[in-house]
């Protein structure tokens, strides 16, 4: 075996459990969310110059776009769980052909979700109860939204992929070309400039589009590269396997699912409840939102990396150098959003200014950053534990805990909250928003330290090991 086959195969002589390997699988990923975050926080700050109406729309059609995503892109980390785990059992070909069949069936998905919500979307915003004004520009970035979608989904699997064979650098480089001409199409579009027409919030849709297109153009140009290929035969493994098809949603189903109805109870029901008190908290709730994503996408890029890790452990038959790899990745996204919980408390004020000069919705962001401060170290928690859960399978009850914190916690004690102390305002719903974190956070650890996650073999239907590949050659 060549070294850089060995490399590839991630059995180069290296301390898996040192802060150093962690840190260096981990901080593509990392980059990658951080700029994601920050092309959503600049797009927002775009389209909150054109005015509070514009503010309060896309919030609510960018969380029931990202409903339909969502379950899709929750059911695609499960490719990430199947490539670590059969990297380290030694199938390459098998990595990339898992990656195929996920593009296949996020295809089928959205073509079939496209013909759906197309005609359903003005009754969506009406049933939320938003304005006649505000719901016009929700089902016209709503409508854009469903086509990226559609591209979207070569980015989300390839990036599922690339981390899995531990190559999160090309994850990165992707997304990175992406956002950039996502942040100078919007720009451009939203405003008008060099000679284009002035499509306000219909420009960040499309410029999303555009920003989406040129990272899957990158990612296929990568993934077919000779390099790739030679690696692990991404050209000649197409053949569609409906046996892996069933793996992958036999551990993805649960995990969409739970992230659909996390999404659909964090936006939709967040939105219908917090905008009962009127646009000027529905913008806030959207300024806070955007501070909220900035803050965790860090820790959510460290445990989709973390993710990796243990499904390579695993695969490789270490399962005890999961634990020790979660520790590493905990103690780092404690002290981070720790940090960043102060922050959110110390200058609430000056977050706010920011983003609005509104008084009202200074006021009402003011109060509900102070609930965003209080459960950043919980959500940490429910992160990282939730990435290791992953890595392992664990994805049912990940998608069971999930449910509960947010339909029970956050649905049902919500409504509850509004109903019976109107007084709060916007901070009501906010407060069980917090509850259900908190929640979810302690459950998750209670289940990682339980051990269960090292009963599960994604593989036990399979006759016989799967053999270790050698024979190809890698430059």
């Amino acid at each position: 075996m060549t070294y850089e086959q060995s490399r590839l195969l991630g059995n180069e002589s290296v301390d898996e459990t040192s802060p150093g390997y962690m840190l260096k699988l981990a901080s593509p990923v990392v980059v990658t969310t951080i700029s994601f975050t920050i092309m959503q926080f600049v797009d927002r700050f775009m389209v909150s110059r054109l005015g509070t109406n514009e503010l309060a729309a896309i919030l609510p059609a960018g969380f029931v776009s990202f409903l339909v995503g969502g379950f899709a892109m929750g059911t695609m980390t499960s490719l990430n769980t199947f490539v670590s785990q059969t990297l380290g059992r030694g199938a390459r070909k098998d990595c990339s052909n898992y990656l195929w069949q996920t593009i296949f069936m996020g295809f089928a998905y959205f073509l079939v979700a496209v013909a759906v919500m197309w005609p359903t979307a003005p009754w969506i915003f009406k049933m939320m109860g938003q304005e006649d004004t505000v719901v016009q520009m929700e089902v016209i970035y709503l409508r854009i939204m469903l086509y990226a979608h559609i591209l979207a989904v070569i980015n989300w699997s390839c990036n599922q992929f690339f981390i899995g064979i531990h190559k999160p650098i090309v994850t990165m480089c992707a997304s990175l070309c992406g956002q950039i001409v996502n942040v100078i199409a919007n720009y451009v579009l939203i405003f008008g400039k060099f000679g284009f027409p002035r499509l306000g919030i219909a420009g960040a849709g499309w410029g999303t589009f555009i920003g989406i297109g040129v990272a899957a153009c990158v990612n296929m140009a990568i993934l077919l590269s000779g390099r790739m290929n030679r690696g692990f035969q991404t050209r000649r493994s197409l053949k569609i396997n409906f046996g892996k098809m069933y793996d992958l949603l036999k551990v993805g189903l649960p995990a969409g699912l739970g992230l659909s109805v996390n999404v659909a109870f964090w936006g939709i029901i967040l939105v219908w409840l917090v905008g009962k008190f009127g646009k000027e908290s529905l913008a806030a709730t959207s300024a806070v939102l955007s501070y909220t994503s900035f803050s965790v996408m860090p820790v959510v890029g460290i445990s989709t990396a973390l993710a990796a890790a243990v499904g390579k452990s695993i695969g490789a038959g270490k399962k005890e150098l999961a634990a020790k790899q979660t520790s590493i990745c905990l103690l780092v996204g404690l002290v981070y959003m720790g940090l960043v919980g102060i922050c959110f408390y110390l200058f609430r004020e000056a977050l706010m200014g920011f983003w609005s000069s509104d008084e009202k919705v200074i006021e009402v962001g003011v109060k509900i950053l102070i609930c965003a401060a209080v459960y950043q170290v919980f959500h940490a928690a429910r992160t990282i534990y939730g990435g290791a859960l992953r890595g392992a399978g664990d994805t049912v009850w990940l998608a069971v805990v999930s449910a509960v914190g947010a339909v029970l916690i956050m649905g049902v004690g919500g409504v509850m909250i509004v109903y019976l102390h109107p007084s709060l305002g916007a901070v009501g719903p906010w407060l069980a928003a917090t509850f259900s974190i908190v929640a979810v956070g302690l459950a998750n650890r209670w289940r990682f330290k339980s051990n269960r996650w090292m009963n599960i073999d994604l593989f036990k239907r399979r006759a016989g090991a799967v053999p270790l590949e050698t024979e190809t050659g890698i430059d």
